[in-house]
């Protein structure tokens, strides 16, 4: 059974099988559904935004127009943003004329002139610079070979030096179940009601850019169709966000080991634990070289700090497993690996650790070894990145991984995927970005879902996939207040209580 707080992702020709049956020919149904799309759309492009500084007042929009739906929804986009911009101005280039558009596209634009009689434009050229070009000349109907003058009018977006961002509405031109080799390269994809297979395939990346969900409320019914692959929605986070029982105390909310940590990696484990600090959870023990937990704890005193004896290279010894023996029974979860090095003596303790552990464990990083891995038989939620997880699995699919493994694996990335042991629904969140290419995050994230899977010790797919949300969506406001480049990845931590609260109102 999938996580409810999913949507699924469908091939181009499901997609419209199901959209069929939605609308059931319903042209009240189908423009609601644009207007609903549109709004989306102008309200995720202006958020986009603000990672470059955010849109100009008096900025200029460049539309791209095809026949159909993704025109109608780029056409009420450009409204929205005129509205809410009474200085900015829009151009449109009709792909193939304005006598081309199908009815309810053609009212999408009617909706424009209207809202901005003065302000709307129709264009042959795009303009010498623009702040926004927006593309909705295909959708997911597409199919090959590429309409020459189409494709002359991609080729002069594509290569044109001053547009602030590209947006495209659903699947950037030119992709689809066949691709031309050149389509509309987009910064940001804005899926609309439905996840369309193409735009999450490798080869697809460079031209999709960031891809964002818009759930427009299409799978709202019981018989909404099945998939293996589906996106998560930030409802997964709402119970996170509600009121705790008012009874409750500190060891109401689980108890989180971390075992981690060496001199030569000191800041790992420090960020593992302050992410998961963030959790809730309701205590945190951390076993580090005696050398750190000092300085440690009086960075962050709300953990407990654990001096572990060290290698003469500064990773922990073999000799301190008494340290964890002694206390096990406390945890209601573990975490291993942050900053522990790759020592020999250091992977032969974590070996010796996973035979002891009767509570779930999180894996990461240099502890994402083969035996490690494999080592134990209590569940265990595994963080690799691609390098790491290729370690692991070798070339295994990571389905097929998950089920041999009898792990849940969160294979980090552009678009981060979980998967179960059972090795059935692979989860994707489109949250982060490249504000989170940059060295601890992945500590600040394992830290965070080993806190929640204290707190649910028997859901660790569940708390996998609620970390990486609330993770991804905490980057995502850390970028947009402050930008990609000029940032910490310890200001994550500032930005995880807004991105909780606004999951609860979406």
């Amino acid at each position: 059974m999938s996580l409810p707080a999913s949507a699924p992702i469908l091939s181009c020709a499901e997609a419209r099988a199901w959209e069929k049956k939605l609308f059931a020919g319903d042209e009240a149904a189908e423009w609601k559904a644009m207007q609903r799309a549109g709004r989306a759309i102008g309200g995720g492009v202006l958020a986009d935004f603000a990672e470059i500084g955010g849109f100009s007042p008096a900025g200029r929009l460049l539309v791209l127009a095809g026949k159909g739906h993704n025109a109608g929804d780029a056409l009420l986009a450009a409204k929205f943003i005129l509205e809410k911009y009474p200085a900015a101005r829009a151009e449109v280039i009709f792909a193939f004329g304005e006598r081309s558009l199908r009815p309810l596209a053609a009212r999408a634009w009617q909706e424009l002139v209207q809202a901005a009689p003065n302000r709307v434009a129709t264009a042959d050229e795009p303009a010498a610079a623009c702040d926004l070009c927006l593309d909705g000349i295909f959708g997911f109907r597409f199919r090959l070979p590429l309409d020459a003058a189409a494709a002359r009018l991609l080729r002069r977006i594509n290569d044109h030096p001053c547009i602030r961002l590209r947006a495209a509405v659903d699947l950037p031109s030119g992709i689809g179940e066949s691709s031309a080799a050149q389509p509309f390269r987009a910064d940001f994809t804005y899926a609309t009601g439905v996840v369309k297979t193409p735009v999450l395939t490798v080869t697809q990346a460079k031209f999709v850019g960031r891809l964002r969900y818009l759930d427009l409320g299409f799978f709202s019914a019981d018989d909404a169709p099945k998939a293996n692959d589906r996106v998560l929605i930030p409802e997964i986070l709402s119970p996170l966000a509600g009121l705790r029982p008012p009874q409750s105390d500190k060891r109401s909310y689980g108890h989180l080991f971390i075992l981690g940590g060496s001199r030569g990696y000191p800041g790992a484990v420090l960020m593992a634990v302050l992410g998961a600090l963030r959790s809730g959870v309701g205590l945190v023990t951390a076993f580090v070289p005696e050398s750190l937990a000092a300085a440690f704890a009086a960075r962050a005193p709300e953990a407990m700090w654990v001096g572990w004896p060290e290698t003469p290279t500064g990773g922990l010894a073999l000799d301190g497993l008494h340290l964890l023996r002694e206390r096990l029974k406390r945890a209601t979860a573990f975490a291993v690996g942050p900053g522990l090095g790759r020592e020999s003596e250091t992977l032969t303790l974590l070996a010796d650790v996973m035979k002891l552990l009767s509570a779930p464990v999180l894996i990461d990083a240099d502890a994402l070894q083969p035996d490690i891995v494999r080592g134990g038989s209590v569940s265990r939620v595994l963080t690799p990145h691609a390098g790491e997880f290729a370690r692991i699995a070798g070339r295994a699919e990571l389905p097929d991984f998950c089920r041999t493994a009898k792990s849940t694996v969160v294979l980090k990335g552009p678009v981060t995927r979980i998967c179960g042991p059972e090795g059935k629904a692979i989860y994707h969140s489109l949250a982060g970005g490249p504000v989170l290419a940059r060295g601890g995050s992945g500590d600040v994230l394992g830290g965070l879902i080993g806190g929640l899977l204290a707190q649910a010790p028997d859901e660790p797919l569940r708390a996998a996939c609620r970390g990486v949300v609330w993770h991804g969506r905490a980057a995502d406001a850390l970028a947009r207040a402050h930008g990609q480049v000029a940032v910490q990845t310890t200001q994550l931590l500032d930005f995880l209580p807004a991105a909780l609260r606004k999951a609860e109102h979406e």
